[in-house]
């Protein structure tokens, strides 16, 4: 498969704070997410610093959609992705369709947690967060997966991988 990541934002706006901007970045091929990055703005800064952890962590993916937001549309991005040879794919305006995925994704992350926790701080709304992304990582399973959650499913594929991967390892050594 190759490799891609899905980003979007999600916007609350609640009572006890005007607005929290949230940057989901979703594994296409795992969906896994990898990264629910909660604060009052995002800049094109905070995003590549976000996507530097990602990619230390799991390599980086050959392209990244997102939208035209100016967080995605920043010098800082354009200079983040060439430096990691990452194309970022740009949907056109207005048609959030193009980023389905991510969209559904958005949708479940209101309904199940945004929409059914009060928050009174930002950190209240990271550790949601943090839950949430552990459950929906590690328990929940997903039928597109087999019905396993995302975690299992990387760790199978993962080894998958590795098995098929030694015999060409072993001949390169000897």
């Amino acid at each position: 498969p190759e490799p891609a990541v899905e980003h979007g934002l999600h916007e609350r706006t609640g009572r006890r704070w005007s607005m929290v901007r949230i940057l989901t970045v979703v594994d296409q091929f795992t969906r896994e997410c990898l990264c629910l990055l909660a604060d009052q703005s995002l800049t094109g800064g905070t995003v590549a610093q976000a996507l530097e952890l990602v990619v230390g962590q799991r390599g980086a993916p050959r392209s990244i959609t997102v939208d035209n937001g100016s967080e995605f549309a920043s010098r800082v991005m354009d200079a983040w992705a060439y430096r990691h040879g990452i194309q970022l794919d740009f949907i056109r305006p207005g048609k959030p369709v193009e980023n389905g995925f991510i969209e559904s994704f958005n949708g479940r992350l209101g309904d199940e947690c945004l929409n059914v926790e009060v928050f009174f701080t930002l950190d209240d709304v990271r550790e949601t967060l943090a839950r949430w992304q552990e459950d929906y990582n590690r328990t929940r399973p997903h039928s597109a997966l087999h019905d396993q959650a995302p975690a299992c499913f990387t760790a199978d594929w993962a080894a998958i991988t590795m098995a098929q991967a030694a015999p060409e390892l072993l001949e390169t050594l000897t």
